[in-house]
């Protein structure tokens, strides 16, 4: 969900990802706009499930369907956000604003 955007709840959109050991690759578990992303959005920060900000990638990602894989052409921006998260310190000062609103646990919401 774009902050951005956060004053104007029908613009914003929300996706959640899983990637289990078993997945060729993560898969869109759920999507929305307005309304739905802002709950997707808490529900994740409920659950410790880290948050990342990306409007333009939430647009790609809300218009695939519930179970979808996410296509290969998407591979390089959904990798470079687990690494983030990989390498993310939820105990070190941040040098900018980080995007992470959670730290990492078992899904990836964008």
């Amino acid at each position: 969900m774009s902050r951005h955007n956060a004053g104007r709840a029908r613009s914003a959109k929300a996706a959640a990802l899983h990637y289990g050991s078993g997945d060729a690759a993560p898969v869109v578990v759920a999507s929305g706009m307005g309304y739905m992303a802002e709950k997707i959005v808490e529900t994740a920060q409920k659950n410790g499930v880290p948050v990342y900000e990306d409007n333009s990638l939430a647009t790609m990602l809300t218009q695939l369907k519930l179970g979808q894989e996410i296509p290969e052409e998407l591979y390089r921006a959904i990798v470079e956000i687990y690494v983030y998260f990989l390498k993310f310190d939820p105990n070190a000062k941040p040098e900018a604003p980080a995007k992470p609103q959670a730290v990492p646990g078992g899904g990836t919401v964008i």
